[in-house]
């Protein structure tokens, strides 16, 4: 009897994990129109911005203002608004932190690529971890530091300035804008942040 109990109670168990599953993939794989078309839209506006700004204040031949890690950052903000990572906090103080190891570690030590390389994006990661800002592009910004051109490197600390953190900031506006545009998105996920900078920047409550 004791037995037959078990094998029922194992199989009850097997269909119940089968059935969560079937529900996780399904969810993984179901295609949001809604959410794929703004994610699209704010992706668009916010590099195409930044893009706008290197064609008209750099000469075309010297991406500097427009580096990888943005590319990176917009995946996180435009289509995973919901993960930790990408939140204001993150976002922002994970490229900031990030640049400021970057250039530091270019000024101190000496052009050897296997030293500086690694030692810009491990820093990155425990300073980042330290402060609770972990944004995985945060380590390409760091790495673009020590492994960009001579004219990237020549900006020295600014690079924190032009282009990691003007480029946040514009990512981080166009999040606010296109992902508060319809009612089944919200950044930042912080209720009462969410609802400050909606009436800031002239929401409906």
């Amino acid at each position: 009897m004791n037995v037959f109990i078990k094998r029922k109670r194992i199989g009850q168990k097997i269909k119940r994990n089968i059935r969560i599953s079937k529900y996780i993939i399904y969810k993984e794989t179901l295609i949001d129109s809604k959410e794929h078309f703004w994610s699209f839209i704010g992706a668009f506006f916010g590099i195409g911005l930044i893009a706008f700004l290197q064609s008209c204040s750099l000469n075309k031949m010297d991406n500097i203002f427009l580096i990888g890690s943005f590319g990176a950052s917009s995946v996180l903000v435009f289509g995973a608004i919901q993960s930790p990572m990408a939140q204001p906090r993150n976002l922002i103080c994970g490229h900031v932190i990030s640049g400021i190891i970057g250039v530091t570690i270019v000024k101190l030590l000496p052009d050897i690529i296997w030293i500086t390389a690694p030692l810009a994006v491990a820093t990155s990661i425990i300073m980042m971890q330290i402060t609770k800002s972990l944004h995985p592009p945060g380590g390409a910004t760091a790495l673009i530091a020590v492994t960009g051109t001579v004219k990237l490197k020549a900006l020295g600390y600014f690079y924190v300035i032009v282009p990691v953190l003007t480029g946040t900031l514009i990512l981080f506006l166009t999040a606010l804008i296109f992902n508060n545009i319809t009612s089944h998105r919200k950044y930042p996920t912080s209720n009462k942040l969410t609802k400050h900078l909606k009436l800031a920047l002239g929401f409906k409550k």
